[in-house]
């Protein structure tokens, strides 16, 4: 069965091996679903967005440690309520029920098993808007494999080319190895994007990359990998909202805002090499009222 998978969680690359059930890994996270915010989010790319929102469902815990972290009080201030896989199928479908998009799943990594489990059971309800798995990318591919003919959208972020910057502001060891191979098996699994008469996307991925100040070189290298792997087959999203939160003040190299000058520059290097399928952002978005107010509502 798969929730026999928390009994020896390697959900995610940490492989803790830990039975979730009796104790935490290094995600902090039980065997228990424990959720943040159930929301209808006007702030996504405007494909997930749509008309009405996108059905974001915030998971608690991460098997991250990003000191910049916005939403640090759920990843790593334990910040939610615990909930069961029937109460988790049924906030799928009152998603749906209330015009979302699609279910957006965000940072749903250490709870895949029971995520299978509830979107089966609402599939056999009758959920029938997409599914978006909104994720750091430090996925172990075994994990993406149960999502498969479950997730129809795949949101990872690249977060670094650069290892030691992983390391240093991630504890993500491998970073941008595991990442990448985590994307292209998302881009196996559901391919090329496709769109609703709408506009809505219901099938592709869409990979967002959050610039950091400093790290614009950083940034441009993995510009390159990205269309030299998938060219115009998926979407890249450029997000300028860093602020620095939670612990970037530790860390001189990113205790400050992104300039318009570095922001520009990467944008201006997507054009350059030929990219065309890019989300930017217009206008100041490195503002604290962009962090969803985690208040448990309707969960």
């Amino acid at each position: 069965m798969i929730l026999d998978l928390l009994k020896d969680c390697k959900l995610c690359p940490r492989n803790c091996g830990v039975n979730r059930n009796k104790k935490i890994g290094f995600c902090g996270a039980t065997g228990k679903v424990r959720v943040a915010l159930v929301s209808l989010h006007k702030w996504e790319e405007p494909c997930l967005t749509g008309k009405n929102g996108a059905g974001t469902i915030f998971f608690s815990h991460c098997n991250l440690k990003c000191v910049y972290c916005q939403n640090f009080k759920i990843s790593s201030e334990n910040f939610g309520k615990e909930i069961s896989l029937e109460r988790l199928t049924d906030i799928f479908l009152e998603q749906q029920t209330r015009g979302a998009t699609n279910i957006e799943l965000v940072t749903p990594t250490h709870y895949v098993p029971q995520i299978c489990v509830a979107l089966d059971a609402a599939k056999t309800r009758r959920l029938k808007i997409p599914v978006v798995y909104n994720t750091n990318a430090y996925e172990e591919i075994s994990t993406l494999d149960l999502l498969k003919n479950r997730v129809d959208i795949f949101l990872p972020d690249l977060k670094y080319f650069d290892n030691d910057a992983a390391k240093t502001f991630s504890n993500a060891p491998n970073y941008f190895e595991v990442a990448t191979a985590a994307i292209k098996k998302m881009f196996e699994l559901v391919g090329e994007c496709k769109f609703d008469a709408a506009g809505n996307m219901t099938r592709g991925v869409i990979v967002r990359h959050l610039i950091l100040p400093n790290f614009r070189r950083d940034s441009m290298k993995i510009l390159d990998w990205l269309y030299k792997t998938f060219g115009d087959k998926i979407f890249i999203s450029l997000m300028n909202q860093y602020t620095p939160l939670f612990r970037a003040a530790e860390f001189k190299k990113i205790n400050r805002r992104l300039t318009t000058f570095e922001y520009d520059s990467v944008v201006n290097y997507a054009l350059d090499i030929g990219i065309k399928n890019c989300f930017i952002q217009i206008g100041k978005t490195a503002d604290e009222k962009f962090v969803p107010n985690f208040d448990g509502n309707n969960i």
